[in-house]
């Protein structure tokens, strides 16, 4: 085996990588914070996808894909903000009716894109300072990487460093008491969510740049990305950054030896494996509202 291709394969692990942490944020924040299933995820990143075709249809030029990128987050966070309102919130106490419900809105808005966009899909553009490659690795998978970890920055800091983000952590503790407290809990509960949608956007974006986008394109993606969260450690953004990169090297490692149809099938299996021997996941979760479950 050669070892350029060796770490060809370790570099399109960790850029497969990053598409599954911005795919997968969205759900491991929401059902952090809420417990609830988004089955519309993938919905909301093909949303972000349609948002970047239409944005730089608008905005061409070299800044385009950055503008694309800041309209879909505010469009996804919009969507996202209005579904948890108008829908999750009613069903919160009844996690099969939201997932029912939320995979409804995502046939809902699989059909509209494709009565807006038809179903042979769209085309985004990349810019040209993409095209090319940077010490022998496309400069379109580095730009991805880059993003992937500019959010994971971003969330870091507005958890860490912002009273949202510390009434989100006191939430996500103790949703009683912090309700006693005097926390506007469903406040909270609308800001992680669209938070969370908002991101997907981003996420939907990067999708735009590796092929067409298609009504069904968020579904190749959703699937992995629950993946993702459960290996993670449910409602764990270290958990799910690093079960993402995890799943990002065992696809890509085993593509080595096997297609890849099987090399999915591997790492359903590592999943699987892992999850025996630890089934809280990467990281352990610790509140009081798992410890009440």
């Amino acid at each position: 085996m050669d070892l350029a291709f060796l770490f060809g394969q370790v570099f399109n692990g960790f850029s497969v990588a990053s598409i599954y942490i911005l795919a997968a944020l969205g759900l491991a924040l929401s059902f952090g914070l809420m417990r609830v299933i988004n089955m519309a995820h993938g919905e909301i990143l093909m949303v972000g996808s349609y948002v970047a075709y239409l944005t730089i249809l608008f905005v061409p030029g070299p800044l385009g894909i950055l503008a694309a990128m800041a309209v879909a987050f505010v469009v996804a966070g919009i969507l996202g903000g209005l579904l948890e309102v108008s829908l999750v919130s009613k069903l919160t106490a009844r996690p099969l009716d939201t997932l029912l419900a939320t995979w409804g809105v995502s046939l809902i808005l699989q059909q509209a894109a494709r009565d807006l966009f038809g179903a042979t899909g769209v085309s985004v553009t990349a810019p040209s300072w993409l095209d090319g490659q940077m010490a022998g690795m496309p400069v379109a998978r580095l730009f991805i990487m880059l993003i992937a970890v500019l959010v994971l920055l971003g969330l870091a800091a507005f958890f860490r460093y912002t009273r949202m983000g510390l009434l989100v952590r006191a939430v996500n503790q103790d949703r009683p008491t912090a309700s006693a407290m005097g926390v506007n809990v469903r406040v909270v509960d609308a800001a992680i969510f669209a938070l969370g949608a908002g991101v997907a956007g981003v996420g939907g974006v990067v999708l735009a740049l590796l092929g067409p986008v298609t009504p069904n394109v968020g579904q190749s993606y959703i699937i992995t990305a629950f993946l993702v969260v459960i290996l993670g450690g449910l409602g764990s953004i270290v958990g799910t950054t690093i079960a993402a990169l995890m799943i990002g090297l065992v696809m890509a490692l085993s593509q080595i030896f096997v297609d890849v149809s099987f090399a999915q099938v591997i790492t359903l299996l590592f999943v699987i494996l892992f999850l025996q021997f630890r089934p809280q996941g990467v990281i352990a979760v610790r509140s009081r509202a798992l410890d009440a479950e």
